[in-house]
């Protein structure tokens, strides 16, 4: 009878969902209620391209096709100092953002080794990247089949301070390198999240400068680069404005199978204590949020009302699933609870990343709605069923939240909003829906197959996990000799 019960409980989730998209969209899809940027300059190319339905253009393409019409933008000032604005705000969300968030969900004994690896892999992603990872993400195709870039521009040669014909026409080219490298730390610094309080240091550093050459590099030149399979600039034609496939749905799957690979904690889940310090978790997210403007605000490569619709969008969806996620613990737990309420703020964020330059308002609460309903449950009973540790809800929350984001921009997508895009679903173009629901399936797949075979080899290498001695007195004094508290007996 208990085990009926739990069933039919499961079902609310969607029910909650169902009824709330049915409300913000029960009216004449055609009604002119949304916001509008007025600011973009469409070219025609895009614009009849757009009217077809047949594919959508991501902000790079849209400065592309306006610079095969005319010279080369100069450098414009204003959005210049807005994308590095933006970069900094990127920064900001993985050391001390995520570093926090992840540092305050963990027992006291591993605090240092959390705040370790966030500041450690913002060293090697930003070096790997400045050597080959954007030669590799962005550079010019290699073969023309749209997979991965070449070395042209390894070590930044050729990457110089006027802008580039098709990445950002009206910034400095190291501009945009710079901001796409914050997002090449932040992805694989997430999946940490899964093996947290395990892993052995050094097996992680191998790994993750693995994982970001072999696994981010070439997702990152399929959905954005000039030419990449996906992409908007002669690909299928995915709509994904800040990373829901490259960074959410990527991490998320690469955490799924470290969980599966590494293994459980020692004692999960009956004897794992709870979050050491939930004010540290608290502030992290807080952090996370307000960087989380510069990460899709700033994906719009211009100060204009592209970057607001994104900014307004990216904020509402958030408060949407921190609320929603609070309502289901006072469903399931009698009360809200303060993880609760940050951890559905992450998942609306995370949603909102792929659609926030191509949804209006209703489409903000729609997508947000969404990750609250739907990545609660697969926390609170998808991971206890199926007994696996993915320790800070990584895939939880980052992978069903992305793949539900990427797969939301295909049904709340409207030209209303971004001229040089493509409607979705619930505005008469079900093509693109399919484009997204296809794009989705690729990075999942491509994302764990690709992680499993990687996690693999360096455990047969160099062994992934910890002795049970060292995990028992905690990562702190096994791996770095040190302890973030000095507790006077």
């Amino acid at each position: 009878m208990k085990k009926v019960i739990i069933e039919y409980k499961m079902l609310i989730p969607a029910v909650l969902f169902i009824l709330g998209a049915f409300l913000i969209f029960a009216r004449d899809a055609s009604t002119s209620t949304t916001m509008t940027v007025a600011s973009i300059q469409i070219p025609a190319a895009a614009r009849s391209v757009a009217a077809s339905g047949a594919m959508a253009i991501h902000p790079v393409a849209v400065q592309a096709e306006t610079a095969a019409a005319a010279p080369v933008s100069k450098i414009n000032s204003g959005d210049t100092a807005w994308v590095l604005v933006a970069t900094a705000m990127v920064m900001l969300m993985t050391v001390p953002g995520l570093a926090f968030f992840y540092c305050g969900l963990v027992r006291k004994k591993n605090v240092l080794s959390i705040l370790m690896q966030c500041f450690t892999i913002m060293c090697i992603l930003s070096l790997h990247w400045v050597i080959i990872g954007y030669s590799l993400a962005f550079g010019p195709d290699l073969g023309g089949k749209g997979l991965i870039g070449g070395i042209e521009w390894a070590f930044l040669e050729g990457v110089g301070l006027e802008p580039h014909n098709f990445y950002a026409t009206t910034i400095p080219h190291q501009v945009f390198m710079i901001f796409q490298c914050m997002f090449a730390v932040i992805t694989p610094a997430l999946i940490i999240g899964a093996f947290a309080e395990r892993i052995k240091f050094s097996s992680l550093c191998v790994f993750i400068l693995l994982w970001a050459t072999l696994v981010y590099d070439p997702l990152a030149h399929w959905v954005w680069s000039d030419g990449g399979f996906l992409s908007t600039a002669g690909g299928m034609g995915v709509l994904d404005f800040a990373g829901g496939t490259v960074i959410e749905i990527n991490s998320g799957m690469a955490s799924l199978a470290a969980a599966i690979i590494i293994g459980k904690r020692k004692g999960y889940p009956d004897k794992i204590s709870p979050p050491h310090n939930l004010p540290f978790a608290v502030l992290g997210a807080g952090l996370l949020w307000f960087g989380w403007f510069g990460f899709n605000a700033g994906s719009a490569l211009a100060a204009n009302s592209l970057a607001a619709n994104a900014f307004v969008t990216t904020h509402i969806a958030g408060a949407t699933a921190a609320l929603a996620w609070a309502i289901m613990d006072c469903i399931y737990n009698k009360r809200p609870t303060v993880l609760g309420i940050i951890t559905g703020a992450v998942a609306g964020l995370v949603a909102i990343t792929p659609a926030c330059g191509f949804v209006n308002l209703r489409g903000a609460i729609g997508i947000g709605l969404g990750a609250g309903v739907l990545c609660y449950p697969v926390v609170a009973f998808l991971k206890p069923r199926f007994n696996y540790d993915d320790s800070l809800d990584v895939f939880g929350v980052h992978g069903i939240g992305g793949i539900w984001g990427v797969i939301a921009t295909g049904l709340y997508a409207t030209t209303s909003v971004n001229g040089a895009a493509a409607n979705g679903l619930f505005y008469g173009n079900p093509a693109q829906f399919w484009i997204q629901c296809k794009a989705a399936v690729i990075t999942i797949v491509f994302s764990f197959v690709a992680s499993f075979i990687l996690l693999k080899v360096v455990d047969a290498v160099m062994g992934l996990r910890v002795s049970d001695h060292e995990e028992r007195i905690g990562l702190d004094l096994s791996e770095h000799r040190e302890t973030a508290y000095t507790i006077l007996e």
